[in-house]
């Protein structure tokens, strides 16, 4: 079935399920899903929206609606663009029309997730061109100083230590604030001077203000934060500018106001906040030890159904800039991916149902090669219950594997499929073995655990047949 025709039902209604094109205050997508922001939960008929066909299940992620779809989401967003004519949704600033929201745990998932999603492909890419150059060099085929592999090596580096720019981009679409500022204000943090000067130890300052002098390359938690103060900075000045005079003042005065905000104050303080939370996750892993890697494991399946796992990006990415590496979760942060494809596998290979093997081995692939898990997590694992049980015995197992063998992790690749692998090459081989050996054992116990748990005449699986014949009648 083309692409067109598999998602034209979803692109016809699913604005009017969401409650109108006045219900959805933004709208995206990420690797796997839709993703509705939404004034009033109420109106949202999520029965209605999970019976369209390519639908694979919903979640609910504070006041934003997710849309599992799979792979092929960029292809039905598109549609659903050109179809419902809601494209503009990301850059609307109808931000007075909305209610105020009360600051809470959700909002500030919310809001790191909608900063992050963005990247997504960028961090894909210069991850898997990371992974090309760390194989070259790995196997000695190719000489570091060979041409191409220099071009193909500073690319993927760029992808990395460019990203305070990046985030400023993502973050004032996330905020409705002025893009270029935004990025402004992460290309500043690492413009050549103010490297030049940090790698030198010369001090600088604004006004008489002290500037840390720290670097900020592979950062994004601080622009996010300089980003998100510029949101309210630029519609107070905006507000009490005359027309006149606004195109200008709105550009310059919210930028002079934020570069002391941002060197001297938000800036520090968003990598003291990163290295806390570094801090932090050492204390569970040297309090708990391996332990910790084998229950982070086999909670993570959780923590991507609430979407709360990008959250941990920013984290893992100041951990690795300041330390080089990360301890914990380490391999934990791979382990149940891939569990989530032996499950999917083992369904296949056990069921008698041929709809449900076709799904379950495609979906099986997916997860494992390219690491994207929601299909076969709600397609296939958490549909039937008993597949998810497997996957997180097997996370389990292969984190405490991980733990017990003190995996590290040198380098997101921007994938969790069997790419992430090359992530754990460091300078000790045994580093990548023991990486190799808990995904291989956890992914074992999660087909072997599925094989045993999931039974075709289980209730779910009643249920599933049933409703399908009474359509049928």
């Amino acid at each position: 079935m083309a692409t067109k025709e598999k998602y034209q039902e979803l692109a016809d209604n699913i604005v009017g399920l969401m409650g109108g094109e006045s219900n959805i205050s933004f709208f995206t997508h990420c690797i796997t899903r839709l993703r509705f922001n939404v004034k009033d939960k109420g109106l949202v008929d999520v029965k209605g929206v999970e019976k369209l066909a390519g639908v694979v299940g919903t979640q609910w992620s504070g006041d934003q609606f997710q849309v599992i779809i799979g792979q092929a989401v960029g292809e039905a967003y598109d549609l659903i663009v050109s179809q419902a004519g809601i494209g503009n949704k990301e850059n609307e600033s109808d931000s007075a029309n909305e209610p105020k929201k009360k600051f809470g745990i959700a909002t500030l998932f919310d809001a790191i997730t909608g900063c992050i999603v963005p990247l997504l492909p960028l961090l894909v890419g210069a991850g898997l061109v990371k992974v090309i150059c760390i194989l070259m060099r790995f196997s000695g085929l190719v000489s570091t100083q060979d041409p191409t592999y220099l071009v193909l090596s500073f690319v993927g580096d760029a992808g990395f230590y460019f990203l305070p720019i990046f985030v400023g981009w993502s973050a004032a679409k996330k905020f409705k604030t002025s893009i270029p500022i935004g990025m402004l204000l992460g290309a500043m943090l690492l413009a050549p001077s103010f490297v030049e000067a940090v790698k030198a130890g010369t001090p600088l300052s604004f006004l008489g203000l002290p500037i840390q002098m720290v670097s900020y390359s592979s950062q994004i938690l601080p622009t996010i934060i300089a980003v998100y103060l510029l949101s309210f900075v630029e519609r107070f000045v905006s507000k009490h500018t005359p027309d006149c005079l606004k195109f200008a003042l709105t550009a310059l005065i919210p930028l002079l106001v934020m570069v002391p905000v941002t060197l001297c104050a938000v800036g520090p303080i968003g990598l003291m906040l990163g290295n806390y939370l570094g801090d932090f996750m050492s204390f569970i892993s040297s309090t708990f030890g391996f332990l910790a890697f084998g229950i982070f494991a086999a909670l993570f399946p959780f923590l991507v159904m609430t979407g709360m796992h990008t959250t941990l990006v920013p984290i893992l990415f100041n951990v690795i800039a300041t330390t080089g590496y990360v301890v914990f979760p380490s391999v934990a942060f791979t382990v149940p991916n891939l569990c989530q494809g032996a499950a999917a596998a083992a369904v296949a290979v056990r069921t008698k149902n041929k709809e449900l093997r076709h799904v379950a081995a495609s979906t099986a692939i997916t997860a494992v090669v390219a690491g994207v898990t929601e299909p076969a997590m709600y397609g296939v694992n958490l549909k039937y219950r008993k597949p998810m049980i497997g996957v997180c015995i097997g996370a389990f197992v292969g984190g405490c594997i991980g733990g017990l063998w003190g995996v590290k992790l040198y380098t997101l690749v921007g994938t969790s499929g069997l790419f992430a692998i090359a992530g754990y090459i460091g300078p000790e081989l045994s580093n990548l073995i023991g990486a190799v050996v808990a995904i291989v054992v956890g992914s074992i116990v999660s087909f072997v655990s599925t094989l045993f748990l999931y039974k075709d005449d289980d209730s779910a699986v009643k249920d599933e047949i049933a409703a399908a014949e009474s359509e049928v009648a």
